[in-house]
């Protein structure tokens, strides 16, 4: 009797010692998200406890879930490679970064779209350009994400003279000529997402540093990624970085609030796209950059010149992913749409900045495709008013004419009909970068 009475009265006590704890550790960190200045030490250790599973999630996922190789994509299996539906001789070259299962590596195709036809390919040792980086603890993802067999191209840019910049998921920024031959690499900071050339011919690209904000020091506890926005030169030299948690905080645009979910999602200001303003408008000058936070879902207009946010677009979108300046008051967004409710198809928007209205452009056409992208993908608006969008994560691109029709689909196939991703297409329309690539490609071929 003695026994079960005992038994009985110690687990009662351990559920109310847990409730009472709970309450007070719940009360203990509404105190600090309400911005109650006491108790520091003991708001810092709740703080540390409440990370712990996320933490322990993340050590998880880095040390036994990551992939040595990507997967097989399936959901366009039934597709061919390449059907085009409406003949239209376009010039333009169409730089394809993607993996192929049958080489087990991936490679950028350069595509003339006249005939759809591969005029040349980019593919280097990934394997030699790693061992060559010093800073080996900034890149853990060289083991596993950016090997040989895994690693991916992400959003190449190809310069004049046939040389290509680029860098991994989130790797050093790299150089290779036209026959793929290194050039150079930049592990100075982690390189990742889009690389866009301004007005002096300088790139942007982001980054992410690895020292912590200045003004999140007393925070030491918090675990998270310091996303930058960094500019290059053809040569490697960073002339220019700067974080974006600094650009918010200096700009008060990151409240404390942002700084409690920062214990909880240390990716909260990641940054995919950055967007240079290469001429003078109304709304914009030249040098000002578009930054897209995917996880604020928001559009932000900065000038570094003077350290300024000029303008914050939200709208209609949520973890959108690409844009780009197409008129001199609007801007394209790729609505990754991954709202709670009504997110089963991606979307184009475009936001115009004069009547601050957005619209959406072949909406109809994109849902009957059932195109969606949750992370990643790509949409560019054509000089003619085409639309070329990138299904990243199931492999397939679409282009539409201006008429909103399907002009032709591509399925990024290998010899065996597997699938592959691909990873942040450009389309180059300007005729006199055309004749010029064109050119290299005939010379190294005739020197062949």
């Amino acid at each position: 009797m003695y026994q079960e009475f005992f038994t009985s009265y110690l687990l009662y006590s351990i559920i109310f010692i847990f409730v009472i704890g709970s309450l007070l550790f719940g009360s203990l960190i509404k105190y600090y998200y309400d911005g109650g200045p006491k108790y520091k030490r003991l708001v810092k250790i709740s703080l540390h406890l409440a990370s712990a599973p996320l933490k322990f999630k993340r050590w998880f996922y880095t040390k036994f879930s990551n992939p040595k190789t990507p997967a097989i994509l399936t959901r366009h299996k039934e597709k061919k490679r390449f059907h085009q539906f409406i003949k239209n001789n376009r010039e333009g070259l169409l730089v394809l970064p993607r993996y192929d299962h049958s080489l087990s590596r991936a490679v950028v195709d350069v595509i003339d779209l006249n005939e759809f036809k591969i005029i040349h390919t980019y593919k280097h040792n990934i394997s030699e350009m790693n061992k060559k980086v010093k800073y080996q603890k900034k890149f853990d993802n060289l083991d596993f994400q950016d090997n040989e067999t895994n690693f991916s191209y992400k959003h190449p840019l190809i310069l004049d003279d046939g040389s290509l910049i680029c860098s991994g998921i989130y790797s050093p920024l790299f150089k290779i000529d036209f026959q793929s031959n290194l050039q150079w690499t930049n592990d100075e900071i982690v390189f990742h997402h889009n690389k866009v050339v301004d007005h002096e011919n300088n790139i942007w690209v982001p980054g992410q540093i690895t020292s912590g904000c200045e003004y999140l020091k007393k925070y030491s506890d918090i675990q998270f990624r310091n996303y930058a926005i960094v500019k290059i030169n053809s040569d490697s030299k960073i002339i220019f970085k700067k974080s974006v948690i600094e650009i918010l905080i200096e700009n008060k645009i990151l409240t404390r609030s942002h700084i409690y979910q920062l214990q909880n999602n240390s990716d909260l200001t990641h940054l995919n796209c950055i967007e240079p303003a290469l001429s003078d408008t109304n709304h914009w000058n030249k040098g000002d950059l578009f930054l897209s936070l995917k996880h604020f879902s928001s559009i932000i207009l900065y000038r570094p010149k003077t350290n300024k946010i000029i303008a914050v677009v939200t709208g209609p979108y949520s973890n959108q992913h690409d844009l780009n300046i197409i008129s001199n008051n609007e801007i394209s967004i790729l609505n990754n749409n991954n709202f709670f409710l009504d997110n089963e198809f991606s979307e184009v928007l475009i936001y115009n900045f004069q009547t601050k209205q957005f619209k959406k452009l072949f909406n109809e056409q994109l849902k009957e495709e059932k195109f969606k992208t949750k992370h990643g993908g790509v949409s560019q608006i054509l000089n003619d008013g085409s639309l070329i969008v990138e299904e990243q994560e199931h492999g397939r691109i679409i282009l539409f004419n201006n008429k909103g029709e399907k002009e032709w689909e591509f399925v990024n196939k290998d010899k065996n009909d597997k699938i592959g991703r691909i990873s942040s297409i450009r389309l180059f329309e300007d005729q006199i970068f055309i004749n010029k690539f064109k050119s290299i490609v005939v010379n190294q071929t005739n020197l062949n």
